[in-house]
């Protein structure tokens, strides 16, 4: 991948939780630079403090120390217009696809609530095309979805609607955390693939949170190992597969035997 310019960095993140004999820090010093285009893989174990770092980088959550830059500028989210400003270029799809949809909404109204979000004045066919071009990029039929709830749709589906969304959207970072850990494993190709394509497209930087390491290689350009709320090794992807150096990412590969049959990295 070519070194595009540097979009997001992290300098010395900490977030703590808690006070006193509660306090428990869930990421430590932690640095980062992320590039236009790039995909980011961030691996880790249940507790090794990715997802916190996700939703700091999203907004969701104030790092306790350190500062977040957002095209070269210290980035500001003091004020709600700033808030709502800054998501328009990031987004998220999460794990559960159920969880980040209103369930007493149609589909219909959950897309044009995506179209309203840009401002767009467009007429009620011009609606109908953008909705019916981004559930055809995600390989779903608009005509046969608009009228259901979320809960009448499959995971795989949900998880395709997410991406429609996010297709609509046009966000210049994509924050996917396990996005692929309620699916089965031919809903898990498609969805990546989809995802992929999107960067292609539209130059997304992509940040996977992940505990799997074989989905980071298949992904990413640059991957992050973290442990324990530290980042404990990070380079290209091939690098850290085939040449680890730190013990833990040593050992979330061994815990995966089948990975350089099953990635193609014999």
């Amino acid at each position: 991948m070519s070194r595009n310019n540097v979009l997001i960095t992290g300098k010395q993140i900490t977030k703590v939780f808690g006070y006193g004999k509660n306090k428990k820090t869930a990421v430590q010093d932690v640095h980062f630079n992320f590039h236009e285009g790039e995909i980011i893989s961030i691996v880790g174990e249940s507790g090794s403090g990715k997802t916190t770092i996700a939703k700091i980088i999203m907004g969701l959550l104030k790092e306790t120390s350190g500062t977040i830059e957002y095209k070269g500028k210290q980035r500001q989210l003091r004020t709600h217009a700033r808030r709502k400003e800054y998501w328009k270029d990031i987004q998220a799809i999460f794990q559960d696809p159920y969880s980040s949809f209103n369930m007493f909404h149609k589909v219909e109204k959950l897309m044009m609530d995506c179209i309203q979000l840009q401002g767009l004045k467009l007429s009620k066919e011009e609606h109908f095309e953008k909705m019916r071009e981004a559930c055809s990029f995600v390989n779903l039929k608009y005509e046969e979805l608009y009228n259901k709830y979320p809960f009448e749709l499959s995971g795989g589906q949900m998880q395709r609607l997410m991406i429609a969304r996010i297709f609509m959207l046009h966000p210049k970072v994509l924050i996917a955390d396990e996005p692929t850990s309620m699916v089965d494993a031919c809903s898990r190709s498609t969805i990546l693939d989809m995802l992929l394509k999107l960067r292609e497209e539209n130059n997304m930087t992509i940040i996977f949170i992940t505990h799997d390491v074989g989905l980071a290689y298949y992904v990413s350009d640059t991957i992050y190992i973290m442990e324990k709320g530290r980042i404990v090794e990070k380079g290209q992807a091939e690098e850290i597969i085939l040449t680890p150096q730190h013990r833990y990412t040593k050992q979330l590969i061994a815990d995966v035997p089948k990975i350089h049959s099953e990635w193609n990295l014999a």
